[in-house]
């Protein structure tokens, strides 16, 4: 049996509003909002006495969709430099597929990202950008050149 699906991608946050408001400028829809606990996610995550809240957040084009959580218990820990360069090992960010990327760019601003270098043009194929979002994600833009 191989993979059905990428179902989802969670990103532990400071500021569940902001995070949720930073992705619904950026297209993406909020699914739902709800806390979480008890001994089956203890026992999932291997951590004891979780509360989180989380939001789904779904691409408007599919069913991947992004988990957001936000610990209230055991409190979020920082396991690397907040602002850590796109270089460290591990998952470092989740791009995007834009129409104009510009726009987004400024919208996104607007929710505190900041341009990580520039918007840059990959030969005639693509403009390209990393941007440093809520709680320090990396988001990548792509924006196809036709």
């Amino acid at each position: 049996m191989t993979v059905k699906r990428l179902d989802n991608i969670g990103i532990v946050v400071e500021d569940l509003p902001a995070a949720i408001a930073f992705f619904t400028e950026l297209g993406l829809e909020l699914e739902g909002e709800m806390p979480v606990a008890g001994d089956w996610v203890d026992r999932c995550v291997g951590l004891e006495n979780v509360q989180v809240d989380i939001a789904m957040m779904r691409t408007p084009n599919g069913p991947t969709r992004l988990e957001l959580t936000k610990f209230h218990h055991p409190a979020a820990t920082h396991g690397e430099p907040k602002d850590a360069p796109a270089n460290i090992m591990g998952l470092r960010r989740i791009m995007f597929a834009v129409d104009d990327i510009h726009d987004v760019v400024t919208r996104l601003r607007k929710h505190g990202a900041e341009l990580i270098g520039e918007v840059a043009r990959y030969q005639d194929l693509y403009l390209l950008c990393y941007l440093r979002g809520p709680s320090g994600i990396i988001v990548a833009l792509a924006e196809e050149l036709r």
